[in-house]
C-alpha cells in the first residue's frame, strides 16, 4: 500500500513515514495540504495520513479535496487536538478514521490502513465480478417460481431494489425472505458491493450489540483486541437483519440511530463511525402486536416498514411446487424425473406448514430413502402413511386367470396408441417416469436399448 503522510511539522511527517515504512507500507512525506494536493497531482497513493491542524489547506480541506478529486484513495486524520465534532465532521466526509496523537498512535494508524487495504482488495474481487452479476441478474435469481403471488413479491422486488429504501420482508418461517433479501441485493447498485446477513434471534444481546457495531479492545472480558461489526462489514453494499422482531429492545435504540444516520460508536468506543449499507429486514413475527405490547419500539417500526413485501405460504402457491421440486433435485443432483407423477401430485397437494424449506428436506429425505428407484409417495415423509385417495382403475381378474405380463404390454400399447407415440405423455398416463416407462417397453420387446426417442416431442 503506498501511503502519503502530510504533516506541516515536518520531524513529524517524517517520523510517521519512517514508522509506517518499518510496518511494510511504502510511503512519501509533505509539509502541508498545498504540497500534499501537488505530490497527489503527479504521484497515485493509496491513502492519505494527514494531519488536521494546518495552514491552510488544513486536514478536513484536504479530506475534502482528496474525496472530491481521488474518491478511491484511503484518507486518515490524526491530531494531538481531539474534539468529537470535528471527528464527526471528519467521517462524514469521507475519513477512514481518526486518530490522537497519543501512545503508540501510529500503530493504530497501520492497523487502520491494514483495514482499508483488506477492504480494497475485498472490493475489487466484487467489482471483478459486477459485470457477471449484472449479466445474469435477471436470469438466474435465487427465488423460484411462476405463481401469480410469487411474481408479484418478485415485482416488488425489483422496483424497490434500484432505490436504497429499508425493505422489511414479512412471511412465515421457511417462505423464502432471506433468498428475497439476497435477489434485492443482486438486482441493486449494490451488488457489486458486500452481502452481509445477521441473524438477531441466534446470539444473546451482548454478543449481538458487539456483532453489530463492533467493540474497542478491552471493552469487555476477552475482548482482546479491536473488531469491526457487521455495519462496517457491510460499508458499501447491503445489511440483511433476519429475525428481526428478536433484536432486543435495549438495542433497538442504536439500531435505529445506525439506520437514520448511518453513524454508530463501538461497544467501549467513543468514536462515532459512519458506513454507508443498505437495510433489509426480515420477521416472521407480527410486529403490530409487538408495538402494542411495548416489546418493539413504534418509531424502529416506522423505519423498518418503509417497504414491505408480503412473502405468501407455498400452501397458497400450489403452481409454484413443481418448479421447486426441479430446482432441489438440480442441486442434490438428482435427474429430473427421479420423482413418480404420483409423489408429484402428493407434493402439489400437501399443505407445507414449513413453507419452501420442508419442501426442500422433504425431498432430500425421500432422495435418501428411495436410493436408485423412482421416488413414490411411500418416500414422502408427509404420505408415507397416508392411503391413496385417487380413484384408480384394477382389472378384475377373470376366473380362467390372466396373463400380467401380457396385460402390462397391452396397456403400454394402449397409453401410446392415446398418446400418439409421445413416450413422455404415455408415461404420464402410466403413472410412470420416462425412464420406467423405456425399462418397461424394452422388456415387452417394444423399444431396443439406446433407441432414439423420434417422435416424442416432449422436451424434458
Amino acid at each position: 500500500m503506498n501511503v502519503l503522510v502530510v504533516d506541516d511539522e515536518v520531524k513529524n511527517a517524517e517520523l510517521v513515514a519512517a514508522e509506517l515504512r518499518d510496518a511494510g507500507f511504502t510511503t512519501a512525506h509533505v509539509a502541508g495540504g498545498a504540497a500534499a494536493l501537488e505530490r497527489l497531482e503527479k504521484t497515485a497513493f493509496d491513502a492519505v495520513v494527514t494531519d488536521l491542524r494546518m495552514k491552510p489547506p488544513d486536514g478536513l480541506a484536504l479530506l475534502a479535496e482528496v474525496r472530491r478529486r481521488w474518491p478511491a484513495t484511503t484518507v486518515v486524520m490524526m491530531t494531538a487536538f481531539a474534539g468529537l465534532g470535528t471527528a464527526r465532521e471528519a467521517l462524514k466526509l469521507g475519513a477512514q478514521d481518526y486518530v490522537e496523537k497519543e501512545g503508540d498512535y501510529v500503530d493504530v494508524i497501520a492497523r487502520v490502513l491494514r483495514d482499508a487495504a483488506e477492504k480494497r482488495e475485498l472490493q475489487s474481487s466484487n467489482r471483478a465480478l459486477a459485470a457477471t452479476v449484472e449479466s445474469l441478474r435477471r436470469d438466474t435469481l435465487p427465488v423460484v417460481g411462476d405463481s401469480p403471488a410469487t411474481r408479484a413479491a418478485l415485482e416488488l422486488a425489483r422496483k424497490v431494489a434500484a432505490t436504497d429504501s429499508t425493505v422489511l420482508l414479512r412471511g412465515e418461517s421457511g417462505t423464502g425472505k432471506d433468498l428475497f433479501a439476497h435477489t434485492i441485493h443482486a438486482l441493486s447498485k449494490r451488488a457489486g458491493g458486500p452481502w452481509v446477513k445477521v441473524n438477531c434471534g441466534a446470539l444473546p444481546e451482548a454478543l449481538l450489540e458487539s456483532e453489530l457495531f463492533g467493540h474497542e479492545k478491552g471493552a469487555f472480558t476477552g475482548a482482546v483486541r479491536q473488531k469491526a461489526g457487521r455495519f462496517e462489514d457491510a460499508h458499501g453494499g447491503t445489511l440483511f437483519l433476519d429475525e428481526i422482531g428478536e433484536m432486543p429492545l435495549a438495542l433497538q435504540v442504536k439500531l435505529l440511530q445506525a439506520i437514520e444516520e448511518k453513524t454508530f460508536t463501538r461497544v467501549g468506543g467513543n468514536r462515532p463511525l459512519t458506513v454507508d449499507a443498505r437495510i433489509i429486514t426480515a420477521t416472521n413475527r407480527a410486529l403490530e402486536d409487538m408495538v402494542k405490547a411495548r416489546t418493539f419500539r413504534e418509531d424502529l417500526f416506522f423505519r423498518l416498514n418503509v417497504f414491505p413485501i408480503v412473502l405468501p405460504p407455498l400452501r397458497e402457491r400450489p403452481g409454484d411446487v413443481p418448479r421447486l421440486v426441479e430446482h432441489v433435485l438440480r442441486r442434490q443432483g438428482a435427474p429430473p424425473d427421479k420423482l413418480t407423477p404420483a409423489a408429484l401430485r402428493a407434493l402439489e397437494g400437501y399443505a407445507f406448514p414449513g413453507n419452501v424449506r420442508e419442501l426442500e428436506h422433504t425431498i432430500e429425505r425421500a432422495l435418501i430413502l428411495a436410493g436408485a428407484d423412482d421416488v413414490t409417495p411411500a418416500h414422502l415423509s408427509f404420505a408415507a402413511s397416508t392411503p391413496n385417495s385417487e380413484h384408480s382403475w384394477v382389472p378384475r381378474i377373470p376366473p380362467e386367470g390372466l396373463s400380467l405380463e401380457a396385460l402390462e404390454k397391452e396397456l403400454i400399447l394402449q397409453a401410446l396408441e392415446r398418446a400418439a407415440g409421445n413416450k413422455s405423455a404415455a408415461a404420464r398416463l402410466l403413472g410412470l417416469t420416462r425412464r420406467t416407462l423405456y425399462s418397461r417397453m424394452e422388456k415387452h420387446g417394444l423399444r431396443t436399448p439406446g433407441e432414439g426417442d423420434d417422435g416424442d416431442t416432449d422436451a424434458e
